[in-house]
């Protein structure tokens, strides 16, 4: 089974450059994950991988072999989009055979291969069917299975749950993974939905403006972002400014704004360092009146939103700083708007980053 490396990789447009000197590697049978906001690159990185693109410059390689110049058709990979790209005036039969037909199997291996496919994604019963008689979700599979009877064992996917409703997305992430991991393939997923790479992935490469930012497990990219806009991406933080006040054998103090005072166990930086404390808001208690405890600050509620399952609170702190917490809906009583409170987080969850020197707003912008 294939494993992908990509070696020094850029892509220009002109002057517009889309992928920057990206270097990755993807394992043999893992399920990889490219996020990212609009305009990041993944699509274009997922382009060139397929070869429907060509570097400006670097070195492309599947399988240990080196396929930059390479046409797509002889990659072995199969390229779903995410409008599903089927073709209209085919049925389903004719859509996942198609592959095999055109690379000339014989018949009976064509029809048993598409047998097999459309058993595998639950839709021998619709094998006359026309796209245009089809839900998004069954156009979905269609596709999935076209590219897998050709013969495919590196799956690009391009966005490939993005037409679809909330609910059958939801169903259907879990399908594809468990299909890719039972037919031992590898897999490149292309998404900006953070939840469903979480979800699905073995391993996500986060990238902004053309570049990589992070590479990890779901878990490691959640609880040990490297960079402040990974914090910011997946998931959600909240952001502090501060300056190291004070470094201990394994924990530092900063002061933030009004002379307000946390720890965190950071024992690299420096003092008088400038840096931004990041606190999950899910993390983030909150009680009502002012409490003396850990890393606690007192502050007013300004904003509750009930979102279902957890009620998102905004509490302006009382050095003027703005903080989200998360609450369990069903679990905690509820505080009021204009509620005096003391919101607290724990030091070993509190994240400090270098303070970026073009300021937290341009760092964290998503363009």
């Amino acid at each position: 089974m294939p494993e992908v490396r990509l070696e020094n990789v850029t892509k220009k447009y002109g002057k517009i450059v889309a992928v920057e000197n990206v270097s990755l590697q993807v394992h043999d049978k893992e399920y990889f994950s490219l996020i990212g906001p609009s305009g990041c690159g993944k699509t274009t990185l997922l382009r060139l991988i397929a070869g429907l693109v060509q570097p400006s410059e670097g070195k492309i390689f599947i399988k240990n072999k080196l396929v930059t110049n390479i046409p797509p058709e002889n990659r072995e990979i199969g390229f779903v989009f995410q409008t599903y790209a089927l073709f209209p005036h085919m049925d389903v039969w004719n859509n996942v055979t198609y592959g095999p037909r055109v690379k000339a199997w014989d018949k009976e291996k064509s029809n048993r291969i598409g047998d097999e496919m459309l058993e595998m994604v639950l839709l021998r019963d619709r094998l006359n069917a026309y796209p245009r008689e089809l839900s998004g979700g069954m156009m979905q599979r269609v596709a999935l299975a076209r590219a897998l009877a050709a013969g495919a064992k590196l799956l690009l996917l391009d966005e490939p749950l993005g037409a679809l409703d909330a609910k059958i997305r939801f169903e259907l992430r879990y399908d594809v993974r468990k299909l890719v991991k039972d037919l031992g393939l590898t897999a490149i997923h292309v998404t900006h939905d953070q939840s469903e790479a979480m979800a699905i992935s073995d391993r996500i490469a986060v990238m902004k403006k053309g570049r990589i930012l992070q590479v990890g497990t779901p878990q490691e990219l959640y609880m040990k972002p490297q960079h402040i806009f990974v914090a910011n991406f997946i998931g959600e933080s909240n952001f502090l400014e501060g300056y190291v006040s004070k470094v201990a054998q394994k924990e530092i103090t900063i002061e933030l704004r009004g002379g307000i005072l946390v720890q965190a166990l950071d024992h690299k930086r420096k003092r008088e360092e400038k840096v931004a404390v990041a606190v999950r808001p899910e993390i983030l208690m909150i009680e009502k009146g002012k409490k003396r405890k850990e890393n606690s600050i007192f502050g007013k509620i300004e904003k509750r939103r009930f979102e279902g399952t957890s009620i998102r609170y905004e509490i302006r702190l009382e050095n003027g700083d703005l903080m989200v917490s998360v609450r369990p809906a069903l679990i905690e009583k509820w505080l009021d708007v204009q509620e005096k409170v003391t919101v607290s987080f724990p030091i070993e969850r509190t994240l400090i980053f270098t303070y970026p020197k073009k300021g937290l707003k341009e760092e964290l912008a998503l363009e």
